[in-house]
């Protein structure tokens, strides 16, 4: 059982975003699905935790890109576990661009395994396959900063959460996050603006029919604070969109 894992992909058109690349919503699903391949290829993957009514969830998500691949073009991405404990996994990952063999991006994610019936996160040292499976391979981009709660909000807006939403276990899918940050920037601002950097902390679960607040802080105009709030004022989600 290999330390590292890869597998290639073709970028179609149907697949890009205005500017004729690959949007940051499918290279989070991407991500998320090479993840759990080679935490199957282990034994330790959603058809193997589902039996005992457990599964991974994604924690904590940073991306950082210098460029995007463009549109029919191939492109790798390897992953690899960083570290291990019995909270949590980190797992990282290098996207490239297939043909020239550059490097395109980077990114950090931190999992933890959650009780499904409890909504709880559990220990994961019992997962023999983990064990020795951390990769001395350094990743080059630096770990996601404190996300701090937003105090001054320079735009808020709202949104109810949706049937296609949610996923298997019943609450908010993490593609379905970016997906609502990403949209609160026009298309000109896209145009103009490729994201550089993502950085996501999910610090609680959103379930179907929750109505959110998005609360932005742009003092910063390309480095911009985001949080997702509900209605009783627990926040969902913290994020940091950095744009070049």
């Amino acid at each position: 059982m290999e330390k590292q894992f890869s597998k290639t992909f073709y970028l179609a058109a149907g697949e890009c975003d205005a500017q004729g690349r690959m949007p940051v919503t499918l290279l989070v699903s991407r991500l998320i699905e090479i993840a759990s391949l080679h935490a199957n290829s282990w034994g330790v993957g959603y058809r193997d935790l589902i039996t005992d009514q457990r599964g991974w969830v994604l924690s904590r998500l940073t991306i950082e890109m210098t460029e995007w691949l463009t549109v029919d073009r191939d492109y790798t991405i390897v992953t690899w576990v960083e570290t291990y404990n019995r909270h949590y996994s980190q797992r990282c990952f290098e996207v490239i661009d297939t043909l020239s063999g550059t490097t395109l991006g980077y990114a950090r994610t931190i999992w933890m395994v959650l009780d499904i019936e409890h909504r709880v996160g559990v220990d994961i040292t019992a997962l023999e396959s983990l064990r020795d499976k951390a990769c001395d391979r350094p990743c080059p981009i630096a770990p996601q900063s404190r996300l701090r709660p937003i105090t001054t909000a320079t735009r808020t807006t709202h949104y109810t959460v949706r049937y296609a939403d949610c996923d298997f276990y019943r609450h908010m899918n993490t593609v379905r996050y970016v997906e609502l940050l990403i949209n609160q920037f026009d298309l000109s601002f896209n145009d103009n603006h490729p994201l550089q950097r993502l950085e996501m902390a999910f610090p609680g679960e959103t379930r179907y029919g929750t109505e959110l607040s998005v609360v932005m802080d742009e003092s910063e105009p390309c480095d911009v604070r985001m949080q997702l709030d509900d209605a009783e004022g627990a926040t969902h989600v913290r994020a940091r969109l950095v744009f070049k």
